[in-house]
Formats: C-alpha cells, structure tokens, sequence
C-alpha cells in the first residue's frame, strides 16, 4: 500500500507551517513536499530544500506537459506541485504532508482523490488580527489585507475532511498527529499487512449480531 497525502490549509497567521514543522518531528514517515517555483532563493535557501528553484521556461513546459497536481501564478513568479514528487515518496510508502491555498487543495483533490484535506483555523477573527499585528513585518493596509483574504479562505473550510481550531499550539499539533495516525489505521490502508500475517483476515465476514 502507497503512502497517503495529507494537504494542509489554512489563512495567514493560522500556523501551519509551524504545526507542519511540529508534526513532521513527532510522527515518524512522514514526508514533505518541495514545490517548484521560478523565484530566486532567498537568504540561505537551498535548491531542493525549500522549493525546486526553476526557469520560467521550464516551468512553463512542466504545465503543458501535465507534471503538475497543482500550480498557480503569485504576482509575477510560478509555484507548483508536481505529481512526480509526490509519487517519488508516496510510492515508497512514505506519507507525505503539504501546505497549500485552497486552490492548491481543489487541485489536489481532483488528481489524487484519497488525499486528506486539513483546515486550520485560529481561535476567533480578533485573535487573528493579533498574531498578524503582532509580527510586525506588515504594514496596517497589508494586515487589512490579510484579514479579507482569510475570510474568503475560511467560507471554503467545510470542504475539508477535517478542521483544526489553533487556539493552543501543542493541541493543535497533537490533533493534526491524531488525524495522521487515524487515517492509517484505516481498514483499506492495514489490510494487507494485517493479512500477511493473519490470512484469515482477508476472508470477509458479516459482522455478528447478538
């Protein structure tokens, strides 16, 4: 049985990515996912850590030739997913963990139909505006900003086989871990190894009634 993706979403300020971070140390094979993108690194960023770093043009022929489950166009750079990173690991066995928008999980979920869909929330709209406020890396019209977009990104969380409420970050973490360790223990996914060692396992019976 292949690995399992699991896409999380979720409006700016919500903290993905640090559940992401937290929940990749504490479940063991579980992967990530390097999109590509055609912007430049930045800082100490790696080629193949942080994003596939990519020409335009090579992107532009990875869309006409189908490579990518998802991608889309932020300003004036390319970002996407491709199906051969995902399949690289998944097909080992590996389970694999992405953050995306929710246009990258509607084009998850039509190419890779068993994925798991994650939304996380944070405690309430005010407490939002605060962790962004808080950053201090934005400037108020660009908070504004933020906030309306996250908006529109919550109206699309019931789409999403499950829902994280981040009020407290370690609950949060061991929540999304609990969804992971959940879904593996799902009949379809166990079965074959289950089988492999209790044949009879594989014989399908009706349950017993009393």
């Amino acid at each position: 049985m292949g690995g399992c993706l699991y896409v999380v979403s979720g409006p700016s300020g919500a903290g993905k990515s640090t559940i992401i971070d937290r929940v990749r140390r504490r479940v063991k094979g579980l992967g990530f996912s390097v999109s590509h993108t055609t912007r430049r690194p930045r800082g100490a960023e790696q080629d193949g850590v942080e994003y596939h770093f990519v020409a335009r043009g090579r992107f532009e022929e990875m869309i006409e030739q189908g490579a990518f489950v998802e991608w889309a166009r932020v300003y004036e750079d390319y970002y996407g997913t491709s199906l051969e990173e995902i399949q690289s690991k998944t097909s080992q066995g590996l389970d694999v963990i992405m953050d995306l928008d929710i246009q990258g999980a509607a084009g998850i979920r039509s190419r890779i139909e068993e994925s798991v869909l994650i939304f996380v929330l944070p405690p309430s709209r005010d407490a939002l505006a605060s962790r962004l406020r808080e950053r201090g890396t934005d400037e108020p019209s660009v908070v504004e900003a933020r906030m309306e977009k996250a908006a529109e990104e919550i109206a699309f969380c019931s789409r999403y086989d499950y829902l994280i409420v981040n009020e407290r970050l370690e609950q949060a973490v061991e929540e999304v871990a609990a969804v992971i360790l959940a879904e593996r223990c799902r009949t379809a996914r166990s079965l074959p190894g289950v089988v492999s060692r209790f044949p009879a396992a594989g014989a399908a019976q009706p349950l017993p009634r009393e």
